[in-house]
């Protein structure tokens, strides 16, 4: 066998979740998986909301998103899972959409190819989110066009350049996505004193997020 080793393949490891799990109760053992350094691979489906058990506000909520436990809104930002896990410096790191298969393949591509822990967490549109289900394709291209999404790439063993921003500038109006969303529109509905200052938090953090990526990928 030892001989042959050169015929074996590599095993592949990947842990799936979604957002609850991996941002919220969930959190600490992922980030000690990533940290152990070991070659493994993460694949997160991001809803922004715990769908499996009533549609709770999970730590992956951005502001003003409506669900369970945040009837009136969310009221803090979104956690960045992926700008933390990218601060160790040594994990494989990407965000991406369904709406470009082939950033995704990229993606789970280089993943599989690092010698080391590999974290991709893809955006994934939700039956809470107030949508039909087979309107997830086009949902999640308009949530790109949008910027309410961005898709990068992070890869420590990379020449040169580790990062690279696949998404493009917005060319949608932000506003109007979020809007058409039952988790936003039905805020707008139930309080719309506090709605738009809310909208307004959730659009600043989408354009802080997008601005720290572009400053990752100069």
């Amino acid at each position: 066998i030892v001989a042959d080793k050169d015929l074996l393949t590599k095993k592949s490891f990947w842990i799936f979740g979604g957002d609850g799990w991996a941002y919220d109760i969930g959190y600490g053992g992922l980030d000690h998986v990533l940290a152990q350094g070991e070659d493994v691979n993460v694949l997160v489906l991001d809803t922004e909301v715990y769908s499996n058990t009533g549609g709770q506000a999970s730590k992956s909520s951005p502001h003003a998103a409506v669900a369970k436990f945040a009837a009136a809104g969310k009221r803090t930002k979104k956690k960045d899972l992926g700008m933390m896990a990218i601060s160790y410096g040594y994990v494989y790191v990407a965000q991406v959409a369904m709406s470009d298969p082939a950033q995704v393949l990229k993606a789970m591509t280089e993943a599989e190819a690092y010698d080391g822990p590999s974290l991709i967490i893809a955006y994934a549109p939700c039956i809470n989110h107030g949508i039909k289900m087979d309107q997830a394709q086009a949902e999640i291209k308009r949530a790109v066009a949008a910027g309410y999404w961005n898709t990068f790439r992070y890869n420590p063993a990379a020449e040169g350049k580790k990062f690279t921003l696949d998404s493009k500038d917005p060319t949608e109006d932000y506003q109007a996505f979020i809007k058409g969303e039952n988790r936003y529109a039905s805020l707008l509905r139930q309080f719309p004193d506090v709605a738009p200052e809310l909208f307004a938090l959730n659009q600043a953090d989408a354009v802080a997020r997008l601005e720290s990526y572009k400053k990752l990928a100069d």
